[in-house]
């Protein structure tokens, strides 16, 4: 309490000084609050130049080398190390890859020595490493952050030493429209990870430093790419970057960059072709490894389809009309439906089903085309409004169900902005049930649930389309209803004669459209004499039969991991995978070498350490991506909440300073 004989200046003093005494223990409070024991956010951030002697861009090239015949993509990509700086050094480089690659190798050269990396379970591998990095041993680590994002370690690079790090991947290709692309991807673009409560160790990789916009990386990219294709090769082309191409023949070419080194790892690498002849062309690749024999099966689509090859069509339309559907989505919708029915043909047959907190179809089984069935689902269409809850389980329960004629090329399709949270349930009905028939997945709205959308349309072997305004709702909506408008084969099976084909993948085959093929890869056994495998299908012009006998089969030793990749591309889907899942994805990763989410490469240079000292860890600084700005990178830290003697320390500061100003009042007024 304040003695009321004491003089005004004096009283004044202290209560200054109380006060001054309370900010400090107030600020000492948020200082521990935000001290260094505190984790930071998982963000970006700029690389800042120093002179302490250590090299910070010890990743110096990167050279990559493709050979694609056809629709697989063989890759070695060479990262060189070299440190230039005064002290030890340990690595780390952060790269983008192919959401579908099989990385299935890696050798580190220092030197003339090669040593090649094993692959381990990923906790086995980082664990290894760190011992070789604490040992002062030369070592690589090569994990996978996620699908298409890797991260490389190497540990104690000696000043002036070379150390190169090679991996090789092979990948399968699927065209989108018809159009083949290869794609190298250039640069991981900056990623926030969250606040600190929430950033793991798998997220951590996001706070890696970034160049400012328009600053060359001292790293230079190159790449060659070899085609020879079993198909003439057509409209090939790079809209990414300038190439040079020498062509040996209709299915044969070279290509390479015609452009500066140092700026054109920037931005993803993109080759596009076109692999179409004047019918349907297919073709059988082989390859045995220990007790195991695999397969390829290939199949395109003609260059041009007629209305005579398409064979009949049904058409069950699931429709989203929920409360988040009302407006814009709904009319889309509508627009959409009325577009698609117009272009059936008298054989083709429809249903409609709707779906919200409960669900409604339009006949039992699907419809003739008439014009008293399409009148009927056109009003039904206008009638209908958006409102209720999303049951999309049901739904898809329904549709599932519904019977399906043979010779029919049956096609599920499901519009919706998927405002669900039952994506894994969903996933597994759909992956479960489907057999023959194709999903097509619509999305409808301004922000989608992606997740759901791309992740059913993968399950269901075909594709997702996404309208998210109405700017781009007829361009959108007029190539989907191209593209699920031209069957060109289905109800295809793959079967052995005088042998056993199993382990298919996809499981059951999509149909073959005119901008997309049939990609199948499986394993076959107990071949005897005259062993075949053959696809049979049905067109518009009925039953169709392929055989491919296996002698005189052209042979690909990367199958074997392709296989082991497609499969590792449905387990990824299930996020919340069961433990089995779990366990087959790092069975397929130690049986196949396979960099997987269980598995690592790791390779350690038994040769003792030089004794430079202990090293300096450095990430290596990424280009900021061609077209992202510095805008990217500004770091969001969120604040942390003060603690409860803080809390208080500020309260008593609030009220001293409440008390002098009634006080200087009380002595004005006085």
């Amino acid at each position: 309490m304040v003695p009321d004989k004491l003089p005004a200046k004096y009283i004044r003093r202290w209560v200054i000084l109380t006060l001054l005494l309370l900010g400090f223990i107030a600020l000492g409070f948020d200082v521990h609050a935000t001290g260094v024991e505190d984790e930071p956010a998982a963000a970006p951030y700029f690389h800042v130049q120093d002179d302490s002697g250590v090299d910070r861009f010890p990743m110096k090239e990167t050279r990559v080398t493709a050979t694609l015949n056809g629709v697989i993509a063989s890759v070695r990509v060479q990262q060189r190390y070299r440190n230039e700086g005064t002290v030890p050094i340990n690595a780390q480089y952060i790269f983008p890859g192919s959401t579908r690659a099989a990385v299935n190798g890696m050798v580190m050269k220092i030197g003339n020595r090669r040593i090649t990396a094993q692959i381990k379970e990923k906790e086995e591998a980082r664990k290894i490493f760190e011992t070789a990095k604490s040992a002062g041993q030369t070592a690589s680590l090569l994990a996978q952050k996620r699908p298409n994002v890797f991260s490389m370690d190497v540990a104690n690079i000696a000043v002036g030493a070379d150390v190169e790090v090679e991996l090789q991947y092979t990948e399968l290709l699927t065209p989108t429209g018809g159009i083949y692309q290869f794609v190298y991807p250039g640069v991981v673009g900056p990623r926030y990870g969250g606040d600190a409560d929430r950033t793991t160790e798998e997220v951590k990789w996001v706070s890696n430093p970034y160049l400012q916009e328009g600053e060359k990386s001292p790293a230079t990219f190159d790449i060659h790419v070899e085609m020879a294709s079993p198909i003439a090769l057509n409209d090939l082309k790079s809209e990414s970057h300038r190439i040079f191409t020498r062509w040996q023949d209709e299915k044969s070419v070279k290509v390479g960059l015609d452009e500066p080194r140092d700026a054109a790892g920037n931005r993803d690498f993109i080759l596009s072709y076109r692999l179409q002849g004047d019918a349907i062309v297919s073709g059988l690749t082989r390859f045995r490894v220990g007790r195991e024999s695999f397969f390829l099966l290939q199949a395109e689509p003609p260059r041009r389809v007629t209305a005579a090859e398409i064979p009949p069509r049904d058409y069950v339309f699931i429709i989203d009309v929920s409360g988040s559907m009302s407006g814009f989505p709904l009319d889309t919708t509508r627009s959409l439906i009325a577009k698609l029915l117009a272009s059936l043909k008298p054989e083709d047959r429809f249903n409609i089903l709707f779906f919200a907190g409960g669900s409604s179809v339009l006949a039992p089984q699907s419809l003739p085309v008439t014009a008293a069935n399409v009148a009927l689902a056109e009003d039904m269409l206008r009638r209908v409004s958006g409102g209720g809850g999303t049951e999309l389980l049901p739904a898809l329960k329904t549709a599932l169900a519904m019977p399906a004629a043979e010779g029919i090329s049956r096609s599920l399709v499901l519009i919706t902005d998927g405002y669900v949270s039952a994506e894994d349930t969903a996933f597994r009905l759909v992956d479960d049930n489907l057999s023959n028939s194709n999903l097509y997945v619509f999305g409808i709205g301004s922000t989608v649930n992606r997740f759901l959308i791309e992740g059913l349309a993968k399950v269901g072997r075909a594709e997702s389309f996404v309208v998210t305004g109405e700017a781009d709702a007829r361009l959108e909506s007029e190539r989907f209803r191209q593209y699920i408008s031209a069957p060109v084969l289905t109800d295809i099976s793959i079967t052995g004669k005088n042998m056993e084909v199993y382990d298919l993948e996809p499981r059951t085959q999509p149909d073959l459209l005119a901008d997309r093929p049939v990609l199948v890869l499986g394993k076959y056994r107990k071949a005897k004499w005259n062993a075949a495998i053959e696809m049979t299908g049905v067109s518009g012009a009925g039953k169709q039969l392929w055989t491919f006998e296996l002698d005189g089969m052209p042979k690909d030793r990367s199958l074997p991991i392709l296989w082991a990749r497609k499969r590792l591309e449905r387990l990824y889907v299930f996020p919340n995978a069961a433990t089995e899942s779990r366990d087959e994805i790092r069975a397929l990763g130690l049986r196949y070498s396979l960099l997987t989410s269980a598995t690592s490469f790791v390779g350690v240079d038994e040769q003792l350490p030089t004794g430079d000292g202990p090293a300096t860890d450095v990430k290596q600084p990424l280009p900021l991506p061609a077209g992202v700005s510095n805008a990217a990178v500004a770091q969001l830290k969120p604040a942390p909440e003060p603690e409860f003697p803080g809390l208080v320390a500020w309260c008593l500061l609030l009220l001293g300073l409440h008390f002098m100003c009634s006080f200087r009042r009380s002595r004005a007024g006085g």
